[in-house]
């Protein structure tokens, strides 16, 4: 810890609402910060509603049996839950990472103070650091692998539409770390972002290397990458994926090797002044700067400060808005004020030149 104090660590099944909400009420918690496996959701979300605490997340909600649900997705399962937040006065806010999250805020601010009308919202994740492993996830193998083996949706000209993984790729100049490859990328925001923002195309990039498609393919071909149980000739009965995840690297234990930087950001078109505009708000992390100040690598430090933020908005009630809310219908000032503080600085390339973001 960085100042002194201490914390108290207690033991709880997630899926357990009555065990949750027990726990809430034993230790006073006023709001609640869920970065568990994004199968635990609707049950700490309940938890919530039931005790008053506030709700945090950083992902969608998933079933450990369906793999990529019909869009949005948002609407399968959080959004229902919408009107009982309100009726119970719980904030609870979605996606608060950094992507869902951050990016949700950088295309609110695009369209608030930059843009008069927005046409496309095509967020970029690249990770161009390197962790010296032969393959590894940079997070829960398990989660990171559903997002990829199942339908690639994005919203364009008004209606969802459909894709393979890797089956559209383009190249995006990005700042510090270059030209690179990203490939279109069923992902949360992209699910909330359409509802606000229905004119506009909205479309998830993401960076991947050569090898990492390889190993993938492999793997999704043989079957290993499958939720669905299956029987060894023992009669051991396992499930593919999970049996992946427990033969690779624990992603904690990447960050003493890893090096360089990921660039994150939304690239947002539209009009300003009845003439065609593009910004691009971005923010760039350094894996060796987050393990020296946390011991983690920068995919975790990018997750890892933005609910935090989040919280003490909530806190201080400029976030404590009293029903369910996704980060975009949020003012993403103070968000954003209080992540250049807190080790994640934004930064504006457009017409005017490449800039820090400072209100």
């Amino acid at each position: 810890m960085k100042v002194a104090g201490s914390f108290t660590a207690h033991s709880v099944d997630a899926m357990d609402t009555a065990a949750v909400a027990d726990l809430i009420r034993a230790t006073g918690a006023q709001i609640v910060i869920n970065v568990g496996s994004a199968f635990v959701n609707m049950y700490v979300l309940e938890a919530c509603i039931q005790t008053g605490a506030a709700y945090l997340d950083t992902a969608i909600h998933e079933d450990p049996a369906k793999i990529c649900e019909i869009p949005p997705w948002y609407g399968n399962y959080e959004w229902k839950r919408r009107a009982d937040c309100a009726a119970a006065g719980v904030t609870a806010i979605l996606g608060v990472g950094f992507d869902p999250g951050v990016v949700n805020a950088y295309a609110r601010l695009a369209a608030d103070d930059y843009l008069d009308t927005v046409e496309s919202i095509d967020i970029v994740d690249i990770n161009a650091g390197s962790h010296g492993r032969w393959f590894s996830t940079n997070f829960d193998p398990e989660i990171n692998f559903r997002e990829f083996t199942g339908t690639v949706y994005s919203w364009q000209n008004g209606a969802w539409q459909s894709n393979k993984m890797f089956e559209v790729g383009k190249e995006w100049d990005m700042p510090v770390v270059g030209t690179q490859k990203a490939y279109l990328t069923g992902h949360d925001e992209v699910h909330s972002l359409s509802a606000r923002y229905p004119d506009a195309d909205v479309r998830f990039w993401m960076g991947f290397g050569d090898h990492y498609i390889n190993v993938f393919t492999v793997l999704n071909n043989l079957g290993l990458l499958s939720e669905k149980p299956v029987k060894t000739a023992e009669g051991l009965e396992v499930v593919p994926l999970k049996l992946v995840k427990a033969v690779l690297p624990d992603p904690s234990s990447l960050a003493p090797d890893y090096t360089g930087k990921t660039c994150i950001g939304d690239f947002v078109r539209g009009t300003k002044d009845g003439a065609p505009a593009e910004v691009f708000i971005y923010n760039v992390a350094d894996h060796e700067d987050a393990y020296a100040e946390t011991g983690a690598q920068g995919i975790s430090y990018t997750a890892g400060v933005p609910p935090v933020a989040a919280a003490l908005l909530v806190a201080d009630g400029t976030w404590d808005v009293k029903t369910m809310a996704n980060v975009e219908e949020l003012d993403p000032k103070p968000f954003l004020n209080l992540l250049n503080r807190m080790g994640l600085p934004n930064r504006i390339k457009d017409a005017n030149g490449d800039r820090a973001l400072e209100f």
